[in-house]
């Protein structure tokens, strides 16, 4: 299945994929790419954030920090109801990452849109929009307004097709932030920040501000 993110080309690949095509591969590095690289420093982010390995399209934690918080975890605290309002079929639910044990600086969760061939993400970190703002490797950065809070739109300078487009939302915790990832073997015909930025709108009032 479609991830979020193209892989980065040069940077350091603290990710394994098993299990898959080369393309289904490369389209699950998508989405675990989050876990390292969507703040930069690849390096410093895999001590930080335990990045680990993806099996079948996948990603788990090795390492996670001990000291890190406990995040809303959208992959079991987001209701069936909230996500078929936001137009997705909560049983093609697919977890990214999710450690069963301890603390995580991220979770991650993403479910099939119902109307379009995309994929809604909801990713739950302690990490802030500072640092997604400061991360080189984005691109695009435009502030909106997410209910009461100011939300920044965001995505990958690797990913020349727009296929992938982000809102992050502040949050005591740190952030969230919610994508809208198109299916790589259909043809774009909607814009995806204007997707990413109207679920984030339905889904704030249900994340922990």
């Amino acid at each position: 299945m479609p991830n979020q993110m193209e892989p980065r080309r040069g940077s350091p690949r603290p990710i394994v994929v098993t299990g898959k095509s080369d393309a289904d591969a490369g389209r699950a590095m998508r989405t675990a790419d989050v876990l390292c690289t969507v703040l930069g420093g690849a390096a410093v982010l895999a001590l930080a954030t335990g990045c680990g390995t993806v099996t079948d399209g996948t990603a788990t934690t090795t390492s996670a920090a001990a000291d890190s918080p406990h995040i809303f975890n959208p992959c079991t605290q987001l209701s069936d109801d909230v996500l078929r309002a936001n137009r997705v079929d909560p049983a093609t639910k697919s977890v990214t990452t999710d450690p069963a044990e301890g603390p995580s600086s991220w979770r991650i969760c993403k479910w099939s849109s119902i109307e379009l061939p995309y994929f809604l993400s909801v990713a739950s970190s302690s990490h802030t929009v500072q640092e997604t703002r400061a991360n080189e490797r984005e691109t695009g950065f435009r502030d909106v307004m997410i209910g009461p809070r100011t939300g920044l739109i965001h995505q990958d300078k690797i990913d020349t097709r727009g296929e992938v487009c982000r809102v992050a939302i502040p949050a005591a915790q740190g952030m969230f932030v919610i994508s809208a990832a198109w299916r790589a073997s259909q043809p774009i015909t909607r814009d995806r920040c204007e997707l990413a930025v109207q679920h984030a709108k339905d889904l704030e009032p249900h994340l922990p501000k």
